[in-house]
């Protein structure tokens, strides 16, 4: 008798460590504010996602800059 073959694992290659994301932030937004998102990261040619991790990025940074101590 012969043995079965192995089958490769279905979907997406794991991400290195590190590289995933590990948190899901859940915000509650109008359909208007959506539809200003989706515009605004597709003129940008990002997805949501991408912008609103972008756009939160800069925001800490400017917001977080004043408060930084320099030698």
């Amino acid at each position: 008798m012969s043995q079965p073959q192995k089958t490769s694992k279905r979907g997406r290659p794991q991400l290195p460590k590190g590289d995933a994301k590990a948190v899901m932030l859940r915000v509650r937004i109008t359909s208007d504010e959506l539809k200003a998102v989706e515009a605004l990261a597709k003129s940008q040619n990002k997805t949501v996602s991408e912008w609103l991790r972008s756009t939160v990025g800069q925001a800490i940074e400017a917001i977080a800059k004043p408060f930084t101590v320099s030698d």
